[in-house]
């Protein structure tokens, strides 16, 4: 199978506005390491975000919210060390923006200095208004994210599709609006309507990617532990799989544990 690489220019935010305007459509991958993000990064990767999902995948732990601002740096140095094309973007763990924009602004210089990313993601419309307007006259790039945003999983107490009241999806609506008017470059939606999401993305002008929001909207996101098959506990119905890399891996450790103990590995051209 050929790369999909049409242009090997530098990603920007800027190129992921002429992408929507000319209705290419937006790649984007999690990565939270050096290996991971060099592989995605030469397949030709448009975006990839250091997710807070690092939490869930990495860490194991059941929700977003116990990454810490010092964690995020981390994956995000080791991504960006990675990356030579794609635009990297780093999510604002919980508890690092909301309620005070102030550290928020502080939290966002710390990321973008330490990591050399290109830019932020925060979740959240009008009650971190005063964030994101903060961290954007600093000149730090923000994409937003609405729909289901894990980081408030307490408050919504489930994982179930968002914006399906009509009270819901107007402020959803109002929210991207927000978020393009204070000059965000893009947004996240997750697992919202597919209609809604696609009404959305009409009505901006800046590009909107979803996951689990149907086709309608400018480009796609996935959790790369679960698009490859290495995570086989989560099966959402907007996830696709495209590698079984769990059976991959296990056949292959399977293998090496074998050859270790019938003295096969290592053999004579293996050794000096």
């Amino acid at each position: 199978m050929s790369t999909y690489v049409e242009d090997n220019r530098k990603v920007t935010t800027h190129r992921l506005f002429e992408m929507k305007q000319r209705g290419e459509k937006i790649s984007m991958l999690t990565a939270y390491d050096y290996s991971m993000a060099s592989i995605i990064d030469q397949a030709g990767m448009d975006v990839i975000l250091v997710g807070d999902s690092a939490s869930n995948v990495m860490a194991g732990n059941v929700t977003t919210l116990p990454m810490t601002l010092d964690q995020m740096i981390y994956h995000g140095k080791s991504v960006v060390r990675g990356v030579k094309r794609s635009l990297v973007v780093v999510d604002m763990p919980f508890g690092t923006y909301q309620g005070n924009s102030k550290e928020a602004l502080a939290s966002a210089v710390r990321i973008m200095k330490e990591t050399h990313a290109d830019c932020i993601k925060l979740e959240g419309g009008s009650e971190v208004r005063e964030s994101i307007e903060r961290i954007l006259c600093a000149g730090i790039p923000v994409m937003g994210h609405l729909g289901l945003t894990p980081q408030s999983i307490n408050k919504f107490g489930t994982y179930a599709v968002r914006a399906r009241e009509e009270a819901e999806a107007q402020k959803l609506i109002e929210d991207a609006h927000l978020l393009e008017e204070l000059g965000c470059f893009a947004l996240v939606l997750e697992k919202i309507p597919a209609d809604l999401a696609t009404r959305v993305a009409q009505e901006l002008t800046i590009p909107v990617i979803g996951i689990g929001a149907g086709g309608g909207v400018d480009g796609q996101v996935l959790v790369m532990h679960d698009m490859l098959g290495i995570n086989k506990n989560f099966s959402p119905r907007f996830l696709r799989r495209y590698a079984d890399l769990n059976t991959i891996i296990t056949e292959a450790v399977q293998q090496y544990i074998q050859d270790v103990k019938s003295h096969d590995f290592p053999n004579e051209k293996e050794q000096y």
